[in-house]
């Protein structure tokens, strides 16, 4: 557990400060760009999402389904994984090199397929923005391929930490067009090629900057990295096999996705659209990053390697083990940030009115934390059996809940039964209703497959950790009602904000340790050590 401790440690340090100088660029973004009802704020986030969609249809899950497993298995080689690590990294980056060339060229096609019910001045902008966002696909890949490795072989730190350096190099970007064009126009008909340019070049540089980072950590490995395209002979099939799934089961996430923000970009420049809901969405995966990445990562790494071993009790005793730690940090975050919505979302736009239209996306996010946080662990438990076919099924299974969710939103918004305003909260919510639906699914597959998931215990757990959040949850309602609710100074400005989200944050995490302290909570102990090795000298 104290290996476990120590790279949870390094993970949640690296992905906290990669989160929180994430969250200021895109506090410096909104400052410069707007948010609710800004075409240039929604044109960018529809190009520089582009990238990171089409990477996780051919990358993210492939990476995460294959490589961590199958390099854990290639360590057992004579020559540690040397060979076979290089004609993946191989094969892979000449992929990931022809899929960005084909998706660049695909730009305006691609931007049409995501924000098709936008005006032409912002499908226009957004399009110029593509071309420079889209060349990220091979460098996301780069970096997601070398940080996977690095995580097989045990060195945590280096993949957490690289992003500050993107978002340095963004802020920096953003704080220049600002100073060199400010007041820049919320209008994407106003944009000037240089203005694009700017704004493009510092998107991609700051993420070709992130996957240099790490080749500067790969020594560590001790795998000697060279281009090798000799592809036969050493167990490339099976990965290809496995990857199909993936590559299938990514698919259809986007495609669901895709969906979802076509819908939504009907509001763009009127309200909460694409901007709103991606802002809404670093929020919701702030705790998650921190704390089920952190944690969740090493975990995935010790039951790749009792699966690979045949040790199936230690497996079910690490999945039990690790969703009860998990969600004694989540329900405390859920909680938490439950309470402080509405100044959270402040942060994040420019008036107190639009706080509060962003808030509402995303609590309907919230609901779906808990459940992602257990399929978390499930998923790649089925990964680390070198299943990826039964996650495609009960991925499919979302995908389809997305997408009858998201078709039901419009319909009721063309009805006129809820608001065009509201129509992003609606879409969000239909995701969290299917990702509480898919986790039921996958958790009963996984303990078909395992027979037995000691479900008893993290459900009682779950149960335990439930007392404890919703009253501190409340309580930390109160301190916001306290504070002068929608009319306080929390609402005043961003800063405001912020210091308000804290309070409240502070005041709910302490009831609810109170609440478990009383309880004599199990968890309390193993979760006290972990947040005993975050601090300095631990």
């Amino acid at each position: 557990m104290s290996s476990l401790g120590r790279a949870s440690a390094i993970i949640g340090a690296g992905t906290l400060v990669s989160r929180v100088t994430g969250l200021l660029r895109s506090i410096v973004l909104v400052g410069v760009l707007g948010s609710v009802a800004s075409e240039a704020a929604d044109a960018f986030t529809y190009a520089n999402q582009l990238p990171n969609s089409v990477f996780s249809l051919i990358s993210v899950g492939i990476l995460t389904a294959v490589i961590v497993p199958q390099i854990v298995k290639a360590t057992a080689d004579a020559d540690g994984g040397n060979a076979f690590i290089s004609k993946l990294f191989t094969l892979g980056t000449v992929v990931l090199v022809v899929v960005a060339g084909i998706a660049t060229a695909a730009a305006p096609w691609l931007v049409h397929l995501v924000a098709g019910k936008a005006n032409e001045a912002t499908l226009a902008l957004a399009t110029a923005l593509a071309y420079w966002c889209l060349p990220q696909i091979l460098l996301y890949g780069l970096y997601a391929m070398l940080g996977e490795a690095l995580n097989a072989r045990k060195i945590f730190g280096p993949f957490t930490w690289a992003p500050v350096v993107n978002n340095i190099v963004s802020i920096a970007g953003f704080l220049a067009l600002g100073a060199l064009f400010g007041p820049v126009p919320t209008k994407a008909a106003a944009w000037t090629p240089e203005m694009i340019t700017l704004l493009g070049a510092t998107a991609t540089l700051g993420i070709a900057l992130q996957a240099v980072v790490l080749l500067v950590f790969w020594r560590r490995t001790g795998l000697a990295l060279k281009p090798d395209f000799h592809w036969r002979g050493v167990g490339l099939g099976n990965v290809g096999r496995l990857a199909g799934w993936t590559f299938l089961m990514a698919f259809a996430s986007l495609s669901a996705g895709i969906l979802q923000g076509y819908i939504v970009s009907e509001v763009a420049g009127l309200g909460a659209s694409a901007t709103v809901t991606a802002n809404a969405w670093l929020i919701f995966m702030l705790p998650y990053s921190v704390i089920v990445l952190s944690i969740g990562t090493p975990y995935f790494t010790q039951i790749s390697g009792h699966a690979a071993a045949g040790r199936d009790d230690e497996v079910r005793a690490d999945i039990a083990q690790s969703i009860r730690t998990l969600l004694f940090f989540i329900v405390a975050a859920t909680a938490a940030v439950a309470a402080a919505a509405i100044p959270a979302s402040r942060v994040f736009t420019d008036s107190a009115d639009d706080a509060q239209a962003a808030a509402l996306v995303l609590i309907a996010y919230l609901f779906g934390l808990i459940p992602l946080t257990i399929l978390f662990i499930v998923q790649r438990t089925f990964y680390a059996y070198d299943d990826t076919r039964t996650p495609f099924w009960f991925t499919i299974f979302q995908c389809v809940l997305i997408v009858v969710t998201a078709l039901a939103a419009l319909g009721l918004r063309e009805a006129g039964i809820i608001p065009l305003t509201s129509l992003a909260a609606a879409v969000a919510l239909g995701q969290s209703i299917a990702s509480i639906l898919q986790t039921v699914v996958a958790t009963w597959l996984l303990h078909r497959k395992l027979g037995g998931l000691r479900i008893r215990s993290w459900m009682s757990a779950i149960a335990r950790f439930a007392v404890a959040g919703i009253p501190a949850g409340l309580a930390g309602w109160a301190v916001f009602a306290l504070l002068g609710g929608t009319d306080g100074w929390t609402m005043d400005d961003k800063i405001q904000g912020a210091l308000g989200t804290a309070i409240i944050g502070l005041v709910v995490v302490a009831v609810y340790v109170a609440i478990l302290a009383v309880l004599r909570a199990p968890e309390l102990k193993a979760a006290s050590g972990l947040v005993r090795r975050f601090l300095p000298g631990r």
